[in-house]
């Protein structure tokens, strides 16, 4: 709060001011006041003046420069009632309910939708539990019935089933950390259980993993990193080269403050100005639109876990040559205590 435009805010006051000043030394002289009293009457109005302007603006500059300060600081401006002191002037006490009413508000309506998010996340997570056993008892039908049915029945339904399984971990990502358990797990042990979880739709692409230096461990959850793995795999085997073996080589790289996994495929590649934006919600970019049906979804969640997990992400690719997703795995003791 400036001091001029405090001034401009009070024109009103000095007005009726100056006005009541005329008239009372128009009155003091109607009555044959003296010269010396009149001047000692208006000396100390316009010093009464002065005080009182004085004192109203720096309280109000106080209360409302602290108020701006602490609004400019915060990532969420609605917090700003519990950052601030209740001021002495009645203003500010106004300003201040103001804050405190609208904060109750907005806290029990954000509560409202916090509550509908997670009964709809629950039925969510149910409903996934609960589909995914039909389809489990149609797949091993399948598998009895392989001879009638054909390898597309069968890849249909394990369609259906990891887009099940992204379903419910979209759902469960909003709030990861009450379903993970950070602890030390072997990247060698978690590559093969991706790898033997998704061994059809690999024998079924004639594709082939390559493993090198995963003799490490780092410190995460080890059902979320598969989950990780096999949406780099399930893109591997769509975005693939017509003629081309498809070839994924998986690695690791043991820094001294970090652990690098590399996933690297010789499929497609993504296109340099999607490269940015491969993580964003909903984006297909041209290779989604062009070579396969895509929701988008799946990079997203996977760049969702990764941050719930404190791991880093990202992603280098040339068109036509290769992708390559690497997860950093900070060094931490911290749960090792």
């Amino acid at each position: 709060m400036r001091f001029r435009d405090y001034i401009r805010d009070r024109l009103w006051f000095y007005v009726i001011a100056a006005l009541s000043f005329g008239l009372m030394l128009l009155f003091l002289s109607a009555y044959r006041v003296s010269g010396q009293l009149v001047t000692f009457i208006a000396v100390i109005f316009i010093l009464f003046l002065i005080s009182e302007e004085l004192v109203g603006f720096f309280r109000k500059r106080h209360f409302y420069t602290d108020l701006m300060g602490k609004l400019e600081l915060l990532d969420k401006k609605y917090l700003i009632h519990e950052m601030v002191q209740k001021p002495g002037f009645l203003e500010g006490e106004l300003t201040y309910e103001v804050l405190y009413q609208a904060h109750k508000a907005m806290c029990e309506e954000v509560s409202k939708y916090q509550r509908s998010s997670a009964d709809f996340r629950e039925f969510i997570e149910m409903w996934v539990h609960e589909v995914k056993l039909p389809v489990a008892s149609l797949q091993l039908m399948a598998h009895n019935h392989s001879d009638r049915l054909g390898e597309k029945f069968l890849e249909q339904l394990r369609r259906i089933d990891g887009y099940t399984d992204q379903v419910l971990y979209y759902a469960r990502s909003e709030s990861a950390e009450k379903d993970y358990i950070i602890k030390e797990t072997s990247l060698k042990r978690t590559v093969s259980n991706t790898a033997l979880k998704n061994r059809e739709d690999i024998q079924l692409a004639g594709a082939s993993i390559e493993t090198e230096g995963l003799d490490v461990s780092v410190m995460t959850d080890g059902k979320w990193l598969e989950f990780i793995l096999g949406q780099f795999i399930a893109n591997s085997l769509k975005y693939t080269v017509e003629g081309r073996d498809i070839v994924m080589r998986i690695s690791a790289e043991e820094l001294s403050d970090r652990v690098l996994l590399h996933f690297r495929d010789n499929g497609i590649g993504i296109p340099e100005r999607d490269i940015s934006r491969v993580f964003d919600k909903s984006f297909t970019g041209e290779n989604g639109r062009s070579y396969a049906k895509s929701t988008g979804m799946g990079l997203y969640i996977v760049k969702s876990l990764c941050e719930r997990l404190g791991h880093t992400i990202s992603v280098t690719s040339e068109q036509g040559s290769y992708t390559e997703f690497t997860i950093a795995f900070s060094k931490n003791d911290f749960y090792k205590m």
